[in-house]
């Protein structure tokens, strides 16, 4: 592991608003900066009622303007959503305001309900176009020149970093093809995790952008300072997944110290599985989580997640996470 980073979804807690989110998440970005976070990464999602970063360029513009040198990025931008000039004119600017900062990675699911997606895109073609949609993406941050019929400007010259997210075995795939660094969303479908990365260690083809593979695994983390603490703050975590699962989605609950009585067991089982690549607990019951994944896996940069309803508590756990993190690099440069 080379560099460890995080992911925010800028959660909105039971009893605060999308406001209240949105200021957590620089207050938090400013503390992932001085913990010595390589990336933070946002992502986007619509019609959540307990996520804040829909409009999730706007989001890393914010971000980006009251921090100094952490790299700001999408994990991701779902491009089925969009235009891909729209994308690039979009992190054309943001990298061009920031220069060296900005991160694009990119994703194929809607991040949203169909009727949501419909509503975002209203003429959604039937053929999957997500291969092609990339590399006129690309195209567009490339030396383009001045003759050209369509250039993004701001954006045309500037070089982008582009990943590719997945969280199946496609993404691995074309981000081998495409030989871009690929980010597995392993902090909530990690059943393929291990495939995923084999695939596209195996085929990866160099690229203007990458030499080599180069792969980002996410884990949730939650950490206080006792197992006892940190189990009793995820459950707010494993409660909103539960519910959003049973299709009823929310704001993230008050934390619980009996989810027996709030989640069936048949569910608690698939939340569980579903939430298996994480770590809780203390300093050192996270080191040993974390270094098993880590020691497993072999990511080139791990990036953690995790949602607490207490914000405090919460950068408090990634502050805990970052020591952690920060031990567990110095180990592997010193073997």
């Amino acid at each position: 592991m080379q560099r460890f980073s995080l992911l925010d979804l800028s959660p909105i807690p039971e009893g605060k608003t999308a406001a209240d989110a949105l200021s957590a998440t620089v207050d938090l970005a400013r503390a992932a900066e001085r913990f010595g976070y390589h990336r933070y990464w946002l992502a986007e999602h619509h019609n959540m009622p307990g996520i804040a970063s829909a409009a999730t360029a706007l989001v890393i513009g914010h971000v980006a303007a009251a921090t100094n040198t952490m790299r700001i990025g999408a994990g991701g931008i779902m491009l089925p959503n969009h235009a891909p000039l729209i994308v690039a004119e979009q992190f054309g600017t943001l990298a061009t305001l920031y220069p060296g900062r900005i991160d694009l990675g990119l994703g194929r699911a809607p991040g949203s309900d169909m009727a949501t997606a419909r509503a975002l895109r209203r003429h959604m073609a039937p053929e999957d176009s997500f291969p092609q949609d990339v590399q006129e993406l690309i195209g567009y941050f490339d030396d383009t020149p001045a003759d050209a019929l369509v250039r993004a400007i701001p954006g045309s010259g500037m070089h982008v970093p582009v990943w590719i997210l997945g969280s199946s075995l496609y993404g691995a795939q074309l981000a081998a093809w495409l030989g871009l660094p690929y980010a597995f969303a392993s902090h909530f479908a990690p059943a393929m995790l291990d495939q995923a990365l084999s695939i596209y260690r195996s085929t990866f083809q160099p690229s203007e952008q990458l030499d080599k593979p180069y792969v980002m695994m996410a884990a949730g983390v939650c950490a206080a300072p006792t197992d006892d603490e940190a189990a009793f703050l995820r459950s707010s975590q494993l409660l909103a997944f539960a519910r959003l699962r049973t299709g009823k989605p929310g704001k993230l609950p008050h934390p619980t110290h009996d989810l027996e009585a709030e989640i069936p067991a048949p569910i608690m089982a698939q939340v569980q599985q579903a939430l298996s690549c994480s770590a809780t607990g203390s300093a050192a019951t996270v080191q040993t989580q974390l270094r098993s994944l880590i020691d497993t896996f072999q990511p080139d940069e791990l990036i953690v997640t995790g949602m607490i309803h207490d914000h405090a508590a919460r950068v408090r756990s990634f502050e805990i996470v970052a020591s952690v993190l920060s031990d567990l690099k110095e180990d592997a440069v010193a073997a």
